[in-house]
């Protein structure tokens, strides 16, 4: 380790007043790349400053002046609502039920009769199929693609968006996913799985990064970069020979579009009361259609 440098003896010195120590360390660092020696000291009242000599205080303050003008516009220097990971560990709960429903549907063959995307069927009035589907898959590889790559989507959705109202939004996309797969492909079309869900999480975290023009305008392609990589994984995941094509593009719009209503809408995702509203609205209407689907009264 080097020694800390030390105020220079018998010159004259001049300070610089900072807000903080890192401002300061920041200062030190600048001021250093230019040639200009300085040091950092803490006052007896607890403030920051940099001591450079005499004859350099001139050129140090224009160099910190340009400095701070250059890094005025950092469109990434911005305040979040919430601090630390932005990842949401609920979604683990998440996972949990689907695991729970894909055990009680191969316990119980009747479960997934009752909730299969049935084209046919929904045509004929049974609307909930298109929200039942969400919670079925068909066999281990299935549930097991479906659960890592959801979990993890959805988590990094819930984290940015809180965490009732991402994974309600993710769970509607998932049925705009089904609704899509309904319309294009017509009767005689039958599918399940999250897959439509776990898009629509996608979609949810792709565009969340058109926030940054709410405050820095000109930060447009930091905002495009990060849809534009939202697409890309989509077309690494969502496009996948044998699957339900529709379905995942369908979610996955359906995601991007509540996103970016989301995103508009800021204050909806920081408000507690919102959250509980919409995951008490999930629960509800996975309960409800449910119900329906088995006949319960």
């Amino acid at each position: 380790m080097q020694p800390e440098p030390q105020p220079p003896t018998n010159t004259p010195t001049a300070h610089i007043p900072a807000r903080t120590r890192r401002q300061a360390m920041d200062w030190s660092l600048v001021l250093t790349s230019q040639g200009i020696e300085s040091v950092i000291e803490q006052t007896e009242d607890g403030r920051w400053m940099l001591l450079v000599a005499a004859a350099d205080h001139e050129t140090a303050t224009s160099v910190i002046r340009q400095y701070r003008l250059e890094n005025l516009r950092w469109p990434w220097r911005k305040p979040i609502f919430k601090t630390g990971t932005v990842f949401d560990w609920a979604s683990v709960g998440w996972l949990v039920l689907v695991i729970g429903m894909f055990w009680l549907a191969e316990m119980r063959t009747n479960v997934k009769a009752a909730g299969i995307m049935d084209s046919a069927a929904v045509g004929n009035g049974e609307w909930w199929r298109l929200f039942t589907a969400v919670w079925l898959h068909g066999d281990l590889g299935h549930l097991a693609s479906n659960g890592a790559f959801g979990c993890l989507l959805l988590g990094l959705a819930m984290g940015r968006y809180g965490t009732g109202v991402g994974l309600f939004a993710a769970y509607l996309a998932g049925v705009g996913g089904n609704v899509a797969s309904w319309l294009i492909h017509g009767e005689g079309h039958r599918s399940l799985g999250a897959s439509g869900m776990v898009m629509g999480a996608l979609g949810l975290a792709a565009v969340q990064s058109l926030g940054l023009l709410k405050k820095a305008p000109h930060a447009w392609r930091f905002a495009v970069g990060g849809v534009a990589a939202g697409i890309m994984l989509f077309v690494l995941l969502g496009l996948s020979p044998g699957t339900d094509v529709a379905a995942h593009l369908g979610g996955f719009v359906t995601g991007l579009a509540l996103g970016a209503l989301l995103v508009v809408e800021a204050e909806v995702s920081r408000n507690p009361l919102i959250n509980l509203a919409a995951g008490l609205s999930f629960a509800v209407l996975v309960i409800w259609t449910w119900m329906l689907a088995l006949g319960v009264k």
